[in-house]
This record gives C-alpha cells, sequence and structure tokens, in this order.
C-alpha cells in the first residue's frame, strides 16, 4: 500500500484503535447536515451567517469537510470512514449558500470557538477557508490576528493553502500564519474539478510575503469521497479544503492518545513524523502525513 492510500484507507493497525474518542473540533464552513454518518456527536452548531439553532448545510461544503475529519461511515458500511470516527464535531457557519463570506464573520466564529473551547472540549480547529485578495496577504490582516488568538489560546489550528499554485506565495489568507498548521495538497499532479474548473498542480505555494516557508504539511485531497448534504448519501470534491481535515482527524486521534499535548507538541511531532518527498520545502513542508507513522510510539 503506498504512503497516500495508507492515510486515506486507515484502519485499527494503522490508528492503534484510536477514534478521536472525548476530542471537539470545530469546522469553520459553510455549516453541516446531520447525516446519519455523524450519528448524535454533532455537540453544537453556531450560525453565523443566519443564525439559526438547528443544523443545516445549503452547499455541502461544510458536511464533506466535517465527515472527512469525523464520519463514520455508517451509511456506507464502513467504505467512507472519516480519520476520527469518535469525535465530536463543533459546526460554525461562515459561510453562505454558495460557500462565499466575509473575513468579519469567520473572526466572529473564531471569537465563538474561543468562547466556548472548553465548554465544548474543542482541542483543533479546521479551516478549509481562504483568501486571495491583496487587502488580506499581510500577516497584520485581521484573518491572520484572528487565527494567532486562536493558537495563542491553545487551540490547534489547522488551515488549507488554498487551491491557486503552483507559482510562489500562492498560499491563502489565514494559512499564511506563521503559527497556524498550514496543509497543502499531495496529489494535486492529478487533474480534478474543483468548482466546475479542471485543475492541476494547484495546491498553493511559499513562501509568505514574509518569507516564511509554507505549506507545513501534505496530505491527499484529490477525489475524496465523504458525506453530502443529502440522506445517507456521499459526493467526490477535490482541493486543499479535502486534504485539511484530514490532517485534522489525524490530531485528534494524536490528542485522545496524548491528551496532555500543546498545539506546539503537535506541530512538532507532525515535522518529526512526516514523511519526505524530496519536493521543495515551499511545495511539501516537512513533507506527507502518515497517520501510522504519527501515531506510533517510536519510528525507527
Amino acid at each position: 500500500m503506498n504512503r497516500a492510500k495508507q492515510v486515506i484507507h486507515w484502519g485499527i493497525e494503522a490508528n492503534q484503535g484510536l477514534t478521536g474518542n472525548g476530542v471537539g473540533v470545530a469546522v469553520l464552513d459553510t455549516g453541516i447536515y446531520p447525516h446519519i454518518d455523524f450519528g448524535q456527536r454533532i455537540a453544537a452548531f453556531y450560525d453565523v451567517i443566519r443564525k439559526r439553532r438547528e443544523p443545516y448545510d445549503d452547499n455541502g461544503h461544510g458536511t464533506h469537510i466535517s465527515a472527512i475529519i469525523g464520519g463514520s461511515g455508517e451509511a456506507s458500511d464502513g467504505r467512507y470512514c472519516g480519520v476520527a470516527p469518535g469525535c465530536h464535531i463543533i459546526s460554525v457557519k461562515v459561510l453562505d449558500s454558495k460557500g462565499g463570506g466575509y473575513a468579519s464573520d469567520v473572526l466572529m466564529g473564531l471569537r465563538w470557538i474561543r468562547e466556548h473551547k472548553e465548554m465544548l472540549g474543542i482541542r483543533v480547529v479546521n479551516i478549509s477557508v481562504g483568501s486571495y485578495s491583496r487587502r488580506n496577504m499581510s500577516e497584520n490582516s485581521a484573518l491572520v490576528r484572528g487565527v494567532d488568538a486562536a493558537w495563542d489560546d491553545g487551540l490547534v489550528v489547522v488551515v488549507a493553502a488554498g487551491n491557486n499554485g503552483p507559482g510562489r506565495m500562492t498560499v491563502t489568507t489565514p494559512g499564511i500564519s506563521r503559527k497556524v498548521i498550514t496543509v497543502g495538497c499531495s496529489d494535486d499532479d492529478k487533474e480534478v474539478n474543483v468548482m466546475g474548473t479542471k485543475m492541476v498542480d494547484y495546491s498553493g505555494r511559499g513562501p509568505t510575503g514574509a518569507c516564511v516557508c509554507k505549506p507545513e504539511i501534505l496530505a491527499p485531497g484529490a477525489s475524496i469521497i465523504s458525506c453530502c448534504n443529502e440522506l445517507c448519501r456521499y459526493s467526490v470534491k477535490s482541493g486543499t479544503s479535502m486534504s485539511t481535515p484530514i490532517v485534522a482527524g489525524a490530531i485528534a486521534l494524536l490528542l485522545e492518545k496524548y491528551p496532555t499535548m500543546s498545539n506546539r507538541d503537535v506541530k512538532l511531532r507532525l515535522r518529526e513524523r512526516a514523511v519526505d518527498l524530496g519536493l521543495p520545502r515551499n511545495r511539501q513542508g516537512w513533507g506527507l502525513l502518515d497517520v501510522e507513522r504519527l501515531l506510533a510510539d517510536e519510528v525507527l
């Protein structure tokens, strides 16, 4: 089994029986549909856009992301199981039905997460959202300050590198933050359809405008099957948005095994256990995520 498939097709041997139980993962996205694969593990839902109380997803992107992290695979007899099927999901809707939104809404969602992290057991924040406007490409931008504040509060913040590659300085904000864990796509050599556009070699590359190497790590993102916003159904999506929750789910497993780890400990562990692909640093970061290697007590 090659390294990329090992990340997707995890099993008891690869994840040591860990499921992410007791670990809360917050997802800032388009919301979440109460798919059967989530069971009773949608711990909270906060709607910045329409202020609705019951979980919903009028786009489907957020549901797809959330199930990559923590779907049980029940509707597919376990075939399309998430990385950490025992974790609980905190869904924060910051994007509208078209997948668009405002930095102010993302910041409001981040503030809500920080305020409720203790009560809801939130340890990880997944942000498969990014901006590539010149206004937001500075480390002093509001989005970067927002994710940095969440990181400083002890949360492990995992952010997509964006789909604007393969040129230099194409990582989206807030992935340019030097504190967060920015995730690129390991298999973007495969042509995929992203929102109706055929793309290849799209994963965002560093350095940032402040000459920080990015991304930190890679994970698969091409043609990932996960839950959609329909009863018991699945869909296929591609991009660094899909790579990011694979890493977030793996971190949930790691925090179940080592609950006292800090976010800095997690970042160091990812760096130490990544598989070097021999690619330029601003393409691969530390290398490819390997879940089994990440969780192993010792790596020879």
